[in-house]
């Protein structure tokens, strides 16, 4: 299995999942619609803000950043 880091720790992921669906099967709660009308899970993702999460699919070893 792969991961990407989300804030510092290491998150598996799938292929093909979104980067909110890795952290939503990881135990963090970021996404609320899932499927980028409200904007609650925008992120960083290496160095590129305001990437939607639940739209952006993940990808082995991408840095995210929540918060941001």
């Amino acid at each position: 299995m792969n991961e990407l880091t989300v804030n510092g720790t290491a998150v598996p992921l799938r292929p093909g999942q979104t980067i909110g669906a890795a952290l939503h099967a990881a135990g963090v709660r970021l996404v609320f619609c899932g499927i980028g009308v409200c904007f609650s899970c925008v992120v960083t993702v290496n160095g590129s803000a305001t990437l939607r999460a639940c739209v952006t699919e993940a990808r082995p070893g991408d840095e995210v950043v929540t918060g941001s």
